[in-house]
């Protein structure tokens, strides 16, 4: 079954970490570039961060450019989110092309 399965959310407050992980089955993910997605309350879907395959290649979204990396290994992608904002609330996605998890949600609030 091709699966992507998203964990590592929760509340986490102002200024603080998470780090966002993402677990792949089911198609060659070693060939895949991976994706980050975000969703706030009430908003369109963000674009957050994307690596190429061999993991040499990332890309950010200017609102997360020096405080989220991306990175992967031979199973997971990873997404460590620094000094969090309360703007940063929302429900986080990986993706592979057309294939999509089911999001894990992060918010950020004192």
């Amino acid at each position: 079954e091709v699966q992507l399965v998203e964990s590592g959310g929760g509340l986490v407050q102002p200024g603080g970490s998470v780090r966002l992980s993402c677990a792949a089955s089911g198609f060659t993910f070693s060939s895949s570039a991976m994706s980050w997605v975000r969703r706030a309350p009430g908003k369109e879907r963000e674009f957050v961060a994307d690596i190429n395959w061999t993991g040499g290649s990332t890309r950010y979204a200017d609102s997360v450019k020096g405080r989220f990396t991306i990175s992967r290994d031979n199973a997971k992608v990873y997404l460590q989110m620094n000094n969090l904002k309360p703007e940063d609330t929302a429900v986080y996605y990986c993706s592979a092309g057309e294939i999509w998890g089911q999001g894990t949600l992060v918010t950020v609030s004192s």
